[in-house]
Order: structure tokens, then sequence, then C-alpha cells
């Protein structure tokens, strides 16, 4: 299962404190004999926080399926359904290693070749950041920093340096 981002632990923890201590301070003033309209009001904060927190936790669940769901997709893209011929492999290939070679002729980093060839299998940016588990906005850093290393105008011209002349 991909990790929860550090935000959300934050978040969660955040709604759990307050609905802790709105729940406590409900109690005690109960114990002293408070107003209905000051025991609504906290009864409220209480209430909202529960649902702001259950809200938090399906939308944490839902990206952790859908990050689940772009990794398989991502992972059986590359076991086709039928073999492909040798000579389809070998063109394969060598795109690869010509696609490696331009990288460090560019001198990417590790990380920003990983981002290159997410962007050349169409993927969006934040598909990569769901796939990478890191922040969409450093994936376009490194894309940007990709396109400013390559002296490219950006992602489409990115991906037709590479396919301009093939097709």
């Amino acid at each position: 299962m991909p990790s929860i981002q550090l935000k959300d632990i934050y978040l969660v923890l955040f709604f759990l404190v307050m609905m802790l201590a709105s729940g406590i301070d409900l109690i005690l003033d109960f114990m002293d004999g408070v107003t209905f309209i000051h025991a609504a009001h906290e009864v409220f904060i209480v209430v909202f926080s529960l649902i702001a927190l259950a809200w938090l936790l399906f939308d944490i669940r839902r990206q952790a399926n859908e990050i689940q769901e772009l990794r398989r997709e991502l992972s059986t893209r590359h076991k086709p359904k039928h073999s492909p011929e040798k000579y389809i492999l070998e063109a394969r290939s060598s795109l690869g290693s010509v696609i490696n070679k331009q990288f460090d002729d560019w001198g990417l980093s590790n990380s920003e070749k990983e981002v290159g060839r997410l962007l050349l299998k169409g993927l969006s940016l934040k598909e990569i950041a769901a796939v990478r588990n890191t922040l969409e906005k450093t994936v376009r850093q490194q894309a940007s920093a990709i396109y400013k290393k390559a002296d490219l105008t950006g992602r489409h011209a990115f991906s037709a340096w590479f396919l301009e002349d093939i097709l």
C-alpha cells in the first residue's frame, strides 16, 4: 500500500486532538451547568471535526487506491499480451539506449531521468508524482529542469525530440 503523506497525518492528528479537546471541554462544561447555546456550539465543533476527519480519511483512502491502481497499470504496461517480434524488441532496446545516452549528455540527475522516462511514457505530472510518491510541485520543477537542460520549450518539444524523425 502506498505511504500516506505527512500532511495527511498532521491533519488527522489535528482533527483528533480538536475532537478530544472539545469533547473533554463539553463534558466539563456539562458538569458546571452551561447554557444550551454554549453546549450546542461545542457539540457543533465536535460533530464538524468528526465529519472533517471522516472526509479526510475517505480522501486518503481514495488517493491511496488511485496511486495503487496507477502503479499496477504502469507495471502491466510492460507486459504485452502478445510477445513482440524480435525486431521490435531490438528497436525498443536501441531507443532506450539512445534516450539514456541523451539524458546523460544533457546532464540529467537520476530523478530527472526517471521523470523524463515517465513523461515520454505519457504520464501526467500528477500521475508521475503519485508513482514516485512525491509532490506534484517537485515533479513540475524536475520537468522544468529537464526542458531547460535540454534547451527545449516544454513537454511536447521534449517528446518530439526523440520521436520527430522516427514517425
